[in-house]
């Protein structure tokens, strides 16, 4: 690492870290100073770690909030999931963390593949702004999407028979099925999330920096280790190394 990257990720001498508060998967929690606990955290203290600074977090309620920002000089890296929408105004590294994007539907509902999605009749309610909103947003043409704020909120509309379909991550939706309401995962994921770290554009020494901490995180077990220590390895995928 060269001076000038350390400068260039960490100008302030200590590192911004931007993260989103409402992945659940990859925020489990506070420690008693306010810090999130969980994976994503633990990708921010390694890059700091790596360039000999101090991390500091700053929190975002949600994803969109947090890609907005990225030009308001309130974090130096993001951690978010990219998407190509984000794309235009963020660079993005390789993903550390993959996780399924699903349907939940009625057991007794025709819909049996994410192809039946797509079509007039059906309403699909979905976290705003998430990485899995904005995919729908770009492919899908025909059905009505109820977008609400929280991820929760998703579910909660779900439940009241306003929308046939709820979008979601896997690990949520089976806790879903778990209230035993009649319902089931459409199988085949309609999307992977993929969960990674960016940084403002034009800036490909940095992602080039960034991608070499997460193939060297992915191959240590780096993440592996982080996934069992917060109890979300059998929820999380690790992405192949490149």
């Amino acid at each position: 690492m060269t001076y000038d990257i350390k400068q260039t990720i960490a100008p302030k001498g200590y590192l911004r870290v931007g993260i989103n508060m409402s992945n659940f998967l990859l925020v489990v929690g506070k420690n008693e100073d306010g810090d999130p606990i969980g994976v994503s955290p633990d990708i921010a203290k390694l890059i700091a770690k790596k360039i000999d600074v101090k991390c500091k977090f700053i929190l975002f309620e949600r994803p969109g909030q947090l890609a907005d920002a990225v030009n308001d000089d309130v974090w130096d890296i993001g951690n978010i999931a990219f998407e190509p929408e984000r794309g235009n105004s963020i660079d993005f590294c390789n993903p550390y963390i993959l996780i399924d994007a699903n349907f939940l539907v009625k057991n007794e509902s025709g819909l049996l593949t994410n192809q039946d999605i797509d079509k007039k009749e059906n309403t699909i309610v979905v976290a705003d702004r998430s990485a899995y909103d904005l995919w729908l947003k770009s492919n899908f043409k025909f059905s009505k999407i109820v977008r609400v704020k929280m991820i929760d909120d998703s579910h909660a509309y779900y439940r009241t028979g306003k929308a046939n379909v709820l979008a979601g991550l896997r690990p949520k939706l089976i806790d879903e099925m778990q209230l035993k309401n009649n319902d089931r995962i459409i199988n085949e994921p309609f999307t992977y999330i993929k969960q990674s770290v960016g940084f403002k554009k034009n800036y490909p020494e940095v992602i080039e920096f960034i991608n070499s901490i997460i193939f060297e995180a992915i191959e240590d077990g780096y993440i592996k280790n982080s996934l069992q220590k917060h109890n979300v390895d059998k929820k999380l995928s690790i992405p192949k190394s490149n």
